[in-house]
């Protein structure tokens, strides 16, 4: 009996061994799977964005598992060069950028090319997590202070580019931090007061026509069908289209007759409700609620503060990428360019992620390095 026990600890111990969480690698590789499936279909069976996409898991794999090998307490003190170094690439873009589409956010080194904030999307929590899990929790006012001094510098950064949704996106991560750390609701109420307050100057001064535009749009996608509602209209159409078990793999009317735009980037999850209906996007949910649930369990099993934090705001900020795609292709939220999780065609975003589900395993394995 004890020599089929030890038989059985054996393959634990060697995923142990080499820093990897089974249960959440097994979700994420049915995720990309399902995701490839859906982006071939949403791409127009287009074999170039395939490939590319499966170059960019490869290479996303790759660094999930190199920093999955990376102990906590040397991230913990390399955090704030990695924070300073994200900023200083941010001032460099607004300086030397290069741009597309009316945005400048990218930097080209050598016929590279790379986009600053994404290195800020693990950056910040990170800092954060730092700086918190140093304090005394739950934070003092001037902590809560400084802290929202180091979420908003890369974040009004990021929005000059101009980029809303990646630098709102960023803030959330930082911002969730500073809730994990045991925020006072009074601070929250507070700040939820200040928002709406200020509400009225940022419409006027702070968003742009653009940002403006689609905000109304929001709230009336009819006003303009052919113009700034079309993405939406169509998004909505696909989506009720599909009914309870879709039209069938490579059968979407919406997607593979170009009726819906940015179908395999932004309004991935329309294509998979057409062609895969409701039971497809539940199984979408199930394997994302499946992620988050095991990197909360991580974050609460994790040995110290720091880790905690930092979990924790891996696995929400995950989350708020699903909900806010998800709402903004529903016609719920305004259309911000928020990708679908490891399904929408991306490059630097997939590998941003997947360094931050890296984390999450070198802190689930942290304690048992410890003990090694």
């Amino acid at each position: 009996m004890p020599e089929a026990s030890s038989d059985l600890r054996r393959p634990l111990g060697l995923w142990r061994r080499i820093h990897v969480d089974p249960p959440l690698l097994l979700a994420l590789l049915l995720l990309t799977g399902y995701g490839l499936v859906v982006l071939y279909s949403a791409s127009g069976q287009n074999l170039y964005y395939l490939r590319r996409q499966m170059v960019f898991f490869v290479i996303a794999y790759c660094m999930m598992f190199t920093v999955a090998q990376v102990r906590m307490h040397v991230l913990e003190r390399w955090a704030p060069w990695l924070y300073l170094g994200g900023v200083g690439l941010l001032v460099l873009v607004l300086f030397f950028g290069t741009g597309a589409k009316g945005a400048q956010r990218w930097l080209s080194l050598g016929g590279f090319r790379f986009q600053p904030s994404e290195i800020l999307k693990l950056a910040v929590p990170i800092a954060v997590a730092t700086y918190l899990a140093q304090r005394i929790l739950p934070p003092r006012f001037k902590h809560v202070i400084w802290t929202l001094m180091l979420i908003l510098i890369p974040t009004a950064l990021i929005m000059r580019q101009p980029d809303l949704g990646t630098s709102l996106l960023i803030a959330a991560s930082g911002l969730i931090v500073l809730f994990f750390a045991g925020l006072p609701w009074g601070y929250m109420f507070g700040a939820l007061g200040t928002l709406v307050v200020g509400s009225w100057p940022m419409w006027q001064f702070v968003l742009r026509d653009y940002q403006k535009q689609r905000i109304l749009t929001l709230l009336n996608p009819e006003a303009d069908k052919l113009g700034a509602g079309w993405n939406i209209i169509q998004s909505k159409t696909a989506i009720g289209s599909g009914g309870l078990d879709g039209k069938g793999w490579l059968n979407g009317t919406q997607s593979q007759l170009d009726f819906l735009p940015e179908g395999h980037t932004d309004f991935i999850i329309a294509v998979l409700a057409e062609e895969f209906g409701l039971v497809g996007v539940l199984v979408l949910m199930a394997l994302y609620l499946w992620v988050i649930v095991r990197g909360l369990t991580i974050a609460f099993n994790a040995q110290d503060t720091f880790s905690r934090l930092l979990a924790g705001s891996v696995t929400i900020t995950f989350f708020v990428y699903v909900f806010v795609n998800m709402g903004m292709v529903a016609g719920m939220l305004p259309v911000v360019g928020v990708p679908l999780p490891l399904v929408s065609h991306g490059g630097t975003s997939i590998v941003t992620m997947m360094m931050g589900f890296g984390l999450l395993m070198a802190i689930g394995t942290e304690r048992r390095r410890g003990t090694q």
